[in-house]
Parts: C-alpha cells; sequence; structure tokens
C-alpha cells in the first residue's frame, strides 16, 4: 500500500469541471488561471445550461504532480466569477 492518498497517475490527463454564470468575464477569469499552471497545454469544452444563464466548462490538462493539481483547484474556487470546480 503507497502513503499517497491519490487515486490518480502522475502523470496524467486531468478533465476539470469549472460551472460559472455564461458572462464573458467567467470564461476569461478561468482560462487565464489555467494558462497562469499549464500554458496554452489545455483543451476546453463547453456547455450551455438549458436556458442559458450558466456555462460548464470541461478544461482537460496534462497534470504531473498532486502539487499541480492542488494549486490550480485554489486559484480556481478562490476565483469569483467561478461558482463551482469539480
Amino acid at each position: 500500500m503507497t502513503s499517497d492518498p491519490s487515486l490518480l497517475t502522475f502523470p496524467c490527463e486531468l478533465p476539470i469541471k469549472v460551472l460559472g454564470r455564461n458572462e464573458p468575464a467567467f470564461r476569461e477569469a478561468a482560462i487565464a488561471i489555467v494558462r497562469a499552471h499549464y500554458g496554452a497545454q489545455h483543451s476546453v469544452a463547453e456547455q450551455l445550461s438549458r436556458q442559458g444563464a450558466y456555462l460548464s466548462l470541461t478544461i482537460t490538462v496534462r497534470a504531473s504532480s498532486r502539487e499541480q493539481v492542488d494549486a490550480i483547484y485554489h486559484d480556481l474556487v478562490a476565483e469569483p466569477q467561478i461558482l463551482m470546480v469539480l
């Protein structure tokens, strides 16, 4: 048994779901944070809510460590434009 409680094996492709209001400021804030951590090495899929008020971004990055994942998660949840991170 390993002492690392992570279920991930690094490096890995990691999808991060980010939810916010369907406004340009939300998308720009989320992408800016991802770029600060991963540069241009990511992909983004978008899904609007049924009535179009909210936007879900699934941002897939190549994570190399648990620390890297924790750092981006911390920055994403601290951003006021972002309502939820999964």
